[in-house]
């Protein structure tokens, strides 16, 4: 999956950018208040993303 789009899901879904990392940048749920680390690579694997949004409290 296209890192922009991930994104742009993860943004739909209430999830905010808190910081960027060097290698990574940190999303935040405010609803859960969980934090999630998301690569900056240009694709990002199905299962990470899976994995991703399900430590988020998200829907996949």
């Amino acid at each position: 999956m296209k890192r922009k789009f991930f994104i742009r899901g993860l943004l739909k879904d209430g999830c905010v950018l808190l910081r960027h990392g060097s290698r990574h940048d940190i999303y935040l749920n405010p609803l859960t208040n969980q934090k999630q680390p998301v690569p900056r690579h240009a694709e990002i694997d199905d299962a990470l993303a899976k994995h991703i949004r399900k430590c988020l409290g998200l829907s996949y």
